[in-house]
């Protein structure tokens, strides 16, 4: 699905996504404070994660035609990647 969109579409749909990143980035800033990345670090994470999950989605077959499926996959592989790295740093951190 994401490999058949043209170059400016595909351009429109990450910038898209990085400035409502940019928001959950923040708000997640003001709520972890120091056990956060940052609202920039956050805003990446959050990128990355929405879009790796939609291109694995698409590997295993899953049919993301539905606008709804694929924002629905793509945000829980955001907060997923948020959630899963925010762990890791906070076990890190306790060593």
């Amino acid at each position: 699905m994401i490999w058949n969109l043209e170059p400016g579409w595909l351009m429109m749909a990450v910038a898209s996504v990085a400035v409502l990143a940019l928001f959950f980035g923040s708000a997640l800033d003001a709520i972890m404070r120091e056990d956060g990345f940052g609202p920039l670090g956050n805003m990446i994470l959050f990128t990355f994660g929405f879009f790796m999950a939609i291109i694995i989605a698409n590997t295993y077959g899953i049919n993301l035609r539905d606008l709804k499926m694929a924002m629905a996959y793509g945000l829980g592989g955001a907060f997923a990647t948020v959630s899963v790295l925010a762990v890791l740093k906070a076990g890190i951190a306790k060593i």
